[in-house]
């Protein structure tokens, strides 16, 4: 008697082929790592501020579910298309340690013209912080010097994101 995997695995459940061929059901990791694929496909080399719902929602899924802070660059070329999102520092669940030289090279070294900050707050709530604020205008200042504008600061708390640069704080 043949085995229908369909009817023994909810229709709700993406399945995932393995190496030999089989089919199973997908991990979540296996989702997540499929959907940030997908939506990086979609923004790498396109406008980013033309569509600024694939940036958030890219960033949600990248983001959004860590336990751990991370501090992340979106490098930008002069047509504001997306160069690349370096993931720089990686901290604890409150805080990471930023150091302006390396976004500084890093911008340099992708020749990024512009750039969106992002980070994470693992706790859910995406209000920035004075620190955030003041490290927001610390970037600005350092990536002025060699002509890289901050185009904004976006903080991810699950499914949040907070612009900066919409709420007045740039």
């Amino acid at each position: 008697m043949a085995h229908d995997l369909n009817s023994s695995i909810e229709s709700s459940v993406l399945l995932v082929r393995d190496v030999t061929g089989s089919y199973r059901p997908a991990q979540d990791d296996e989702v997540l790592g499929a959907a940030q694929q997908l939506l990086w496909h979609h923004l790498r080399g396109r406008e980013v501020l033309g569509s600024p719902q694939a940036v958030r929602d890219f960033l949600r899924v990248r983001l959004g579910g860590l336990e751990h802070e991370v501090f992340a660059v979106l490098m930008l070329d002069a047509q504001h298309a997306l160069i690349d999102l370096v993931e720089l520092f990686r901290g604890t669940v409150s805080q990471t340690a930023v150091y302006p030289r390396e976004v500084v090279k890093e911008s340099l070294a992708r020749n990024a013209a512009a750039v969106i900050l992002v980070h994470n707050h693992p706790s859910g709530v995406a209000e920035p912080s004075r620190a955030d604020e003041f490290l927001t205008q610390t970037l600005k200042s350092a990536l002025s010097l060699v002509d890289v504008r901050v185009l904004d600061h976006l903080i991810v708390a699950g499914p949040d994101v907070l612009s900066m640069a919409e709420r007045g704080l740039m």
